[in-house]
């Protein structure tokens, strides 16, 4: 099996609409990610198909559109684990306190 990223797929999406996006490949999952406190679709999904099948399937939705939203299809790449405190500012956050006027900051 191979994992496929659907990306650009229309906010009120769901699994059911991933799997028929799908509809003619082997498709054995297809889930749609969700914010975890509105519950609304972020955009992207992953679908699980045969090995066989990934190809052509890239080929045939990628550039395609649901709902007017051009969709991304590619091959899912491995989720890269983030250190805790990573907020992609580096080191500490950056922006806030000292002397140039930031949060708490003085203004000379």
């Amino acid at each position: 099996m191979k994992k496929l990223f659907v990306g650009g797929l229309p906010f009120e999406s769901g699994d059911e609409d991933l799997r028929t996006l799908f509809d003619g490949f082997n498709v054995a999952s297809a889930t749609v990610i969700k914010d975890k406190f509105t519950g609304r679709s972020k955009g992207f999904g992953f679908v699980e198909l045969d090995d066989a099948q990934m190809d052509d399937a890239v080929a045939k939705l990628n550039g395609s559109s649901m709902q007017g939203r051009k969709l991304t299809v590619n091959e899912a790449r491995p989720m890269v684990k983030r250190s805790s405190g990573d907020f992609g500012g580096g080191g500490r956050g950056g922006g806030r306190g000292g002397d140039r006027g930031g949060f708490g900051g003085k203004r000379w």
